[in-house]
């Protein structure tokens, strides 16, 4: 017996030994962050960080990898304190909640087959994508519910998820189970941020409307009589809901399936409908905002693309200044269009709600007189957005008598050209010159820079050497010899310090590749000067304590970016390509699109966003192959609602059109066939058509 346990003992202490010597060969240090992190964590282990589990997100915490605000199953206290841990500073973070993207269940959908296989979305995707006919509809099997670790997911009765926005954490577990990607995280920015895809349930007017309004919820909740939330649906894509109600070229209307049966809904007037439900209460009906981001955004020019850009950097949580040259908002929209389409209590209407939106204006501060562009970098702003609009905007504010060069060392060719034949003792320039684009007037051009005494002068040409408008005698005719032309390459970003251009970035768009210039005039042949965004030319971002300084002992450098393009002209490439507006925007409408993609890409530059997440390859545009019908059935007609006119007599101090009433609007959102990618509602009984309410 003792024998025994001395031998126990004997190995105990052989083991505890070899234990010791083993902790010491092979010891782990953890670092003790690491270890808080992990503590401060709900231990959820749902994955909605990213990571597999609690511990590997603290380790990416703590690596800087993954921010203190990535814990989906925590509130906004947790992340407080893990960035006390790790001694950081958080922004304010607005929740994601899970939002389902189609709305006719498998009992109303037309099916390719009935499914009896497992009751799993996944397994009934693989075959052939499905079994409803929609190729992107939801299956109905609750894999979504199934999954979700909070219990926040019950299938409806219709055969759709529903999810309780109490209990969702935004995870993200559902959406990486559903295979048709109809149910995704939602929220403000993301809402903003995001353009259209095809893997989306996107209505015909909807793809066809510039500014991309869910145009058949907005419908369907005035059908419902929830005014309030029609106008909170219109104003996430539209923040001049009252203006567009009367003006709009209703693209949108051309593209209603109605147009198969009968006539299409009065998408339109019912927006304005809602609209002025709105003004008529006096109440402001806000739409959603996110959280103080605590950065300051700084807009040039107070028409429609100005202020809806200030609007939508507003909703992403930014304070936005607008700053005006004339005594009023609002641009053309005061000047280009009769007072008995639009009043202009109208307007201020709209405007007075963007500036409800928490919007800053500064009226009469003219870009290069009272303020330049580097003094608002050199302050509070993180960037500033120029909207200075194009020959129309010029017009209008007297602007087109006199020389403007709202970015330092850049002006118009013409301006330029007339300015040298009125007065060429006036005219200034600099040693290194480019002149963009302008065929042969581009060659009469470098041939005055030359004569005024400059000595580098380029001409850059979109057109390729053999599609240039001019030949080696024009250019021996006009002087140019010595010119340096560059063909088939466009300006892609403007480099800048204090008041004063120092280079130029073009692309040449048969190598994709990108070329430096030292340029201080920067002569551009166009009717407008581009919309640019400049920030701080530096290598980190300024925090919120210290935002939008980039002064330096040298000056403040600055770099100029334009916004991203429509989805159609994705490819194109440089300064005024193929698709943006040369002049003024032709619509309103196309300026509020305009003017949230200009937010969008501010927003991106802020956060040193590299890539586009919200333009991915399949992003919607008028050229994509998307699922469609050419014809519906079962659909009985329904007469439009005719608009209310006022007489010659009455049109005196009113408007021409009166408004849809409170029967007519919902008579006219019934019509709506609340079309989906290829669903649309059916008719059970042939109706006979209605009698219009408007009276004669």
């Amino acid at each position: 017996m003792i024998e025994a346990i001395a031998i126990m003992g004997g190995l105990g202490v052989v083991i505890g030994l070899g234990l010791a010597v083993a902790s010491k060969i092979f010891y782990v240090y953890v670092d003790p962050k690491i270890l808080a992190v992990d503590d401060a964590l709900p231990g959820a282990n749902c994955g909605g960080c990213g990571y597999p589990g609690c511990t590997a997100n603290a380790e990416a915490i703590v690596a800087g990898v993954s921010p203190p605000t990535s814990c989906v199953a925590g509130p906004i206290e947790l992340a407080e304190e893990i960035a006390g841990i790790i001694g950081a500073s958080i922004e304010a973070k607005e929740p994601d909640i899970a939002r389902p993207g189609c709305y006719f269940g498998t009992a109303k959908a037309d099916l390719k087959y009935v499914y009896d296989g497992l009751n799993d979305c996944r397994a009934a995707a693989l075959l052939s994508g499905g079994m409803k006919v929609c190729t992107i509809g939801c299956l109905g099997l609750g894999t979504c519910k199934q999954v979700c670790p909070f219990n926040a997911i019950v299938m409806g009765p219709q055969g759709l998820p529903i999810v309780d926005e109490v209990k969702c954490t935004g995870c993200g577990t559902c959406e990486r189970v559903c295979p048709k990607h109809i149910i995704n995280l939602s929220s403000t920015t993301r809402r903003i941020l995001r353009e259209y895809t095809t893997d989306e349930c996107t209505t015909p007017c909807q793809r066809a409307c510039p500014a991309g309004i869910d145009i058949r919820e907005y419908i369907h909740q005035i059908e419902r009589g929830d005014h309030h939330r029609a106008v909170q649906v219109i104003k996430e894509r539209n923040p001049f809901p009252a203006v567009i109600g009367r003006i709009c070229p209703r693209p949108c209307e051309l593209e209603c399936r109605r147009n198969y049966i009968d006539e299409p809904v009065a998408i339109n007037y019912l927006k304005r409908y809602a609209a002025d439900f709105e003004r008529e209460s006096g109440k402001r009906i806000l739409p959603y905002q996110a959280p103080d981001t605590n950065r300051q955004v700084a807009v040039i020019g107070g028409g429609v693309e100005g202020l809806s850009t200030a609007f939508f950097a507003a909703r992403l949580g930014h304070s936005a200044t607008v700053y005006e040259a004339t005594d009023q908002l609002g641009g053309l929209l005061n000047s280009a269009i009769s007072t008995f389409r639009l009043p202009p209590d109208i307007l201020e209407w709209d405007i007075q709600g963007i500036q409800a939106m928490g919007v800053k204006t500064e009226l009469q501060q003219e870009l290069g007189k009272d303020f330049t562009i580097s003094s608002l970098l050199s302050k509070q702003y993180a960037a500033v957005f120029l909207a200075t609009g194009g020959w129309d905007s010029r017009l209008a504010r007297s602007a087109a008598k006199a020389i403007e060069k709202p970015v330092p060392g850049v002006m118009l060719l013409f301006d330029f050209m007339h300015l040298y034949q009125a007065d060429a003792a006036k005219v200034e320039l600099s040693s290194d010159i480019m002149i963009v684009g302008g065929g042969k007037l581009a060659l009469e051009a470098a041939a005055t820079c030359k004569k005024a005494g400059a000595e580098n002068v380029t001409i850059i040409l979109r057109e390729s050497f053999e599609n240039v408008p001019f030949n080696d005698t024009d250019i021996e005719a006009t002087g140019c010899e010595g010119v340096q032309i560059i063909h088939n390459a466009a300006v892609h970003r403007l480099f800048g310090e204090n008041d004063t251009l120092t280079a130029i970035e073009y692309i040449d768009m048969a190598s994709a590749s990108i070329h430096s210039l030292s340029v201080q005039t920067l002569i551009l042949a166009a009717g407008r000067y581009p919309e640019l965004i400049f920030s701080s030319d530096k290598p980190e971002l300024p925090d919120a304590e210290n935002e939008g300084t980039a002064a330096t002992e040298e000056g403040v450098k600055w770099i100029a970016t334009q916004p991203y393009k429509q989805p159609i002209f994705a490819d194109q490439a440089g300064f005024f390509s193929k698709g943006e507006a040369i002049s003024d925007y032709s619509a309103a409408i196309k300026a509020i699109g305009a003017g949230r993609r200009a937010a969008v890409s501010i927003h991106q530059i802020m956060y040193d966003i590299d890539e586009l997440p919200m333009l991915p390859d399949h992003t919607i545009n008028p050229n994509s192959l998307v699922q469609n019908v050419d014809h519906v059935d079962n659909v009985a007609v329904s007469c439009r609602q005719i608009m209310p006119l006022n007489t010659s007599v009455e049109l005196t101090g009113k408007e021409l059109e009166n408004g849809f009433t409170k029967d007519m609007a919902a008579s006219e959102a019934s019509r709506c066939l609340q079309c989906g990618l290829i669903c649309y509602e059916r008719s059970s009984v042939e109706k006979k058509p209605q009698e219009s309410v408007a009276t004669a």
